[in-house]
């Protein structure tokens, strides 16, 4: 017989409850004086059945071309989800006449303030650069880079790093300091960083304890704790369960991220959006299932899915008895 379990550590962080909880208060509690929508800048969510739930009780998404193209948003609400923003998107629905309900995560706002911080330390000595670990064109990553005033190199894996390198974007001689995108693997951040500080010492020529000292390579800790904890947790996982249902929109860096790592793990992973993507081949009639997820994936939907799951298992004998044991 099917088993399945879901991932208790699996939905969403503490940062996308927070925005879609202040979401849901101004939807229910707006007044006839308030703006007769709710506009999120950006997918409040990487989740589309957690957006169409949002969408019915009022909430419209728009970009940033449509923010552009507004002449006029006086009365309006503009609410800046989880991922944060860079400061002329601040500037920019200030002079609409938005009101803002800011739910960037306290985790990404205090990255942002040290990034800021460093890009001015560096202004001021006139020498340094600033390297983020994350993923181009990702809304976080815009927000982090736009507090530099987009002087900052973006790379999203080791053989970037190299290339950025070898073109000259990344100095080797320059004080660096090295932030990461706050969902990103913590193993993936910990691997380029002493790749990156291992080719500096070889350009100083010194041995690597010794180039430590210089202090011109300041790593900060910047992924998000829960995330990084939900990678060590998520890893024991993926290996006590024969077959993993990784739910996540498809457009989740974070899911991505956390999805590969079960792969990794468990070959037996597939990853889904929603439940009708779970196919019947899949399962065999004594599997034990794990149900998981990433931060932006609703614990509703992750309840559905191990239901659609469990009903399968009435199915499976009958489908194994016709065609004979399901291999991979």
């Amino acid at each position: 017989m099917i088993t399945v379990d879901i991932d208790k550590n699996s939905g969403f962080c503490a940062g996308v409850i927070r925005a879609i909880g202040k979401a849901e208060e101004f939807l229910k509690d707006k007044g006839e004086g308030e703006g007769k929508r709710l506009y999120s800048l950006g997918a409040i969510v990487h989740n589309d059945s957690e957006l169409e739930r949002l969408h019915r009780q009022g909430l419209v998404t728009i970009d940033k071309e449509d923010l552009e193209e507004m002449v006029e948003a006086k009365g309006e609400v503009l609410l800046i989800r989880a991922h944060g923003e860079p400061p002329q998107t601040y500037r920019k629905a200030s002079e609409l006449g938005f009101r803002i309900i800011d739910c960037t995560c306290p985790v990404v706002l205090k990255l942002q303030q040290r990034i800021r911080e460093a890009y001015l330390r560096h202004l001021e000595d006139g020498k340094g650069q600033i390297i983020i670990f994350g993923k181009i064109g990702h809304a976080e990553v815009l927000g982090l880079v736009g507090q530099t005033d987009g002087n900052a190199a973006v790379v999203e894996n080791l053989s970037m790093l190299e290339e950025a390198v070898q073109q000259g974007i990344i100095k080797l001689d320059q004080p660096t300091e090295i932030f990461s995108q706050t969902t990103k693997s913590p193993a993936e951040y910990a691997m380029l960083c002493s790749r990156l500080e291992e080719a500096m010492a070889r350009y100083h020529e010194l041995p690597l304890e010794r180039f430590k000292g210089m202090k011109m390579l300041n790593i900060h800790n910047t992924i998000c704790s829960q995330v990084a904890t939900r990678h060590e947790r998520l890893s024991q996982f993926a290996l006590e369960h024969d077959i993993i249902v990784f739910v996540a929109g498809k457009a989740s860096s974070n899911g991505k991220v956390l999805c590969d790592l079960c792969k990794s793990l468990n070959i037996r992973t597939y990853h889904i959006d929603s439940v009708s993507e779970i196919k019947r081949e899949w399962f065999r009639a004594d599997d034990r299932v794990g149900v998981c997820g990433a931060t932006s994936t609703p614990k509703w939907l992750l309840e559905e899915v191990a239901e659609n799951i469990l009903d399968l298992n009435r199915f499976v004998p009958d489908w194994e008895e016709k065609y004979g044991e399901v291999n991979d």
